[in-house]
């Protein structure tokens, strides 16, 4: 994103009201390959193709901000290879990362890995390095340190399942698989920073936070993220979970987050009242039902009643309720941008 970009997201998140408001968007490969019409893996492997998509999105749409912004990544690939999984390639869908474990008693053998040397995270950082004159260069900036979850990197190197299962069978040796993965984060956020002093924010994915109840969320979720946020001093500790986000939401501000992305499911007044005026929200649009298969008059009309029942300019990024998913069109994008413009000023 620009530097102008990232100060009015961070003025919105101190609670300034924008004199035209913040639409944000995240994207990376489940959209962005399918909207410029190359294949997931020509996207993967080409940093040029990588960069020109990229460029195409920012140039097409200038007056929105997307979050993280030049994502180098690997889908569910990216935390996960550097443990050892064994990846698996699609031409045109997400690559998946086989588990290394079959059991909660099998974690005794994870090693931490190292960001600077494993799996597919030195060639992400390469790839920044690579292209970084020429983000510059079209007024961007490196401005987000990227990661999965702690809970979500468990679940790819367990399964969903064996991890929920651990952490009621097998607390301490759930506690030990977590507190690995959170150093691991740690690591690779700070290793980011290193190289890329722009960087002001922290983003974390981890839809798996949805899935516990508020015991699992208070001992598994909250210390391990309060860890990983205070990695280095940001300015913006971005969080994503649009799998059910009630449980967290409480806990949001405690653990440091103060941007928050979330499941459509969810009203804007509903996670607002739990999440408490302080935390940024990001939302909330269906992704699939309206962005991706309504007609532009559909996602104007809901972007329309979604703002109506909000009734709030403060503390808020209009967005989807998730990552842009595929098949969402050039004219989708436009007439919720262009209602967000119309109809916020009213409120």
């Amino acid at each position: 994103m620009t530097n102008e970009q990232w100060s009015q997201l961070v003025d919105v998140i101190k609670g300034d009201i924008p004199s035209m408001p913040l639409t944000g968007l995240i994207v990376d490969s489940p959209w962005i390959p399918g909207w410029y019409g190359i294949t997931n893996l020509q996207y993967y492997s080409s940093e040029e193709i990588w960069f020109r998509s990229n460029i195409k999105v920012i140039e097409t749409f200038p007056d929105i901000i997307f979050l993280p912004g030049f994502w180098s990544e690997f889908g569910m690939c990216t935390e996960t290879s550097a443990f050892g999984s064994k990846l698996v390639w699609s031409e045109y869908s997400l690559p998946h990362a086989e588990r290394i474990f079959s059991d909660i008693s099998q974690i005794d053998s994870v090693k931490i890995p190292n960001p600077k040397t494993d799996g597919l995270l030195p060639l992400m950082i390469q790839r920044l390095v690579n292209y970084q004159e020429m983000i510059q260069g079209k007024g961007h900036e490196i401005k987000f340190a990227v990661s999965r979850g702690p809970l979500n990197i468990a679940s790819f190197l367990l399964g969903t399942t064996e991890l929920m299962m651990g952490f009621i069978t097998d607390p301490e040796k759930s506690h030990k698989l977590i507190e690995g993965i959170t150093q691991f984060i740690i690591d690779w956020v700070q290793y980011q920073k290193e190289m890329f002093p722009s960087i002001e924010g922290i983003f974390l994915l981890d839809d798996i936070v949805g899935f516990v109840g508020d015991d699992e969320c208070r001992a598994y979720v909250v210390p391990y993220l309060k860890k990983i946020y205070n990695a280095f001093d940001a300015k913006v500790n971005f969080f994503h979970n649009d799998a059910q986000g009630l449980v967290s939401s409480p806990y949001l501000y405690d653990i440091g987050i103060n941007l928050f992305n979330f499941s459509f499911e969810h009203s804007l007044k509903e996670i607002r009242e739990l999440a408490g005026s302080q935390v940024t929200l990001v939302g909330n649009l269906p992704p699939r039902d309206v962005l991706a298969s309504g007609t532009p008059e559909k996602v104007r009309e809901e972007t329309i009643k979604m703002i109506r029942d909000f009734g709030s300019k403060e503390r808020i990024v209009w967005s989807c309720g998730g990552g842009v998913p595929p098949d969402v069109s050039t004219e989708n994008i436009r007439a919720f941008k262009e209602a967000v413009d119309e109809e916020v000023p009213k409120l």
